[in-house]
């Protein structure tokens, strides 16, 4: 039985990715703060692994905790996930993003390269880090003009993960995922914001959704399609750097239309821009380039974005019109 150490796990990808390990097999082990313990559970309890997965402590800027967390779960994968993830907050907290998000990255490098030289480590990098992309299909090769705090701290966590793999010889890999969301993304993003405000408009709990740019475009997948593709990458001989993408892209204008259509309403009738909700340092679009993946990996994306869409909106109309009994 393989055992796996996941950093991050209270989130979206760390909930799916431990579904797809356990459905494998593994032993998992959640990283997480003693008192941020419960976090977790919501969305393991979401999914029914709640009682399957042994937690140890840990925190991402305390280097003695993870090698600790190392030592107690023994790894043979070790997946990191945990940073400090809305990039609109990142320019309010950039020292805490920087923190988290960078400088976590390497105590976990460090922290597996002392104590568990062996296992594979996976590194969730972003497609974030493309930013002011020169090239309107990014994929590899292409260079980083990173534009907030958050992008810049998973460039310097790229960078270094290609370090340790350089330097120490670690089976070290990155992947750059483009967007992916899920019903178990958090409300603060804004796909979650658009299904769930559809949801409260279709039940005559709200009137209006306010947003942002409606124009910025982005690469929309399944977050269960994304994790499939962080296990794939550690089960390669040698580590290497993936971009994880549809190749397709959509407005926020798009997905709204999308999300409104579910519940046979027209997004211009509810929809509210508020200029106070744009960002600093806009990335007006982003679209990634996934052949690696595809040659290499024979990773597919399996779930469309109306498929997504619709998921994502019948679940918080359950939500909102029957909230679900969590077990436990």
């Amino acid at each position: 039985m393989k055992r796996a150490l996941i950093t991050g796990i209270a989130g979206q990808d760390g909930a799916y990715l431990s579904q797809l390990l356990l459905g494998k097999g593994y032993e998992v082990f959640g990283l997480v703060r003693r008192s941020a313990a419960d976090a977790g559970y919501e969305r393991l309890h979401w999914l029914g692994i709640a009682d399957r997965v042994q937690f140890v402590d840990g925190d991402l800027l305390d280097l003695s905790t993870l090698i600790r967390a190392v030592e107690d779960a023994r790894p043979d994968e070790v997946y990191n996930l945990g940073a400090q993830s809305l990039v609109k907050i990142s320019w309010n907290q950039p020292i805490a993003t920087a923190g988290a998000t960078g400088v976590g990255a390497l105590n976990m490098l460090e922290a597996v390269r002392t104590r568990a030289p062996g296992a594979r480590f996976y590194q969730a990098s972003s497609s974030e880090m493309f930013g002011r992309a020169q090239v309107p299909v990014q994929n590899e090769l292409t260079p980083f003009h990173p534009r907030s705090p958050y992008a810049v701290a998973k460039a310097f966590a790229h960078w270094m993960t290609i370090n340790y793999r350089e330097s120490f010889g670690m089976h070290a890999s990155s992947g750059i995922l483009f967007n992916h969301e899920s019903p178990l993304r958090s409300i603060e993003f804004v796909t979650r914001k658009i299904t769930d405000g559809v949801a409260r408009i279709k039940l005559g709990l709200s009137r209006k959704l306010v947003l942002g740019n409606l124009d910025a475009k982005r690469d929309w997948g399944h977050a269960r399609d994304h994790v499939r593709a962080m296990w794939q990458m550690l089960q390669q001989p040698a580590a290497d750097d993936y971009v994880i993408a549809t190749g397709r892209t959509a407005s926020v204008r798009e997905f709204c239309a999308l999300a409104f259509a579910e519940v046979g309403l027209e997004a211009s009738d509810h929809i509210e821009v508020d200029p106070a909700l744009f960002r600093p340092a806009e990335v007006e679009a982003l679209r990634g380039d996934a052949t690696k993946a595809r040659t290499v990996l024979g990773w597919e994306p399996t779930v469309t974005l109306p498929a997504l869409v619709a998921e994502m909106v019948a679940t918080d109309l359950e939500r909102l019109g029957r909230p679900p009994v969590r077990p436990g």
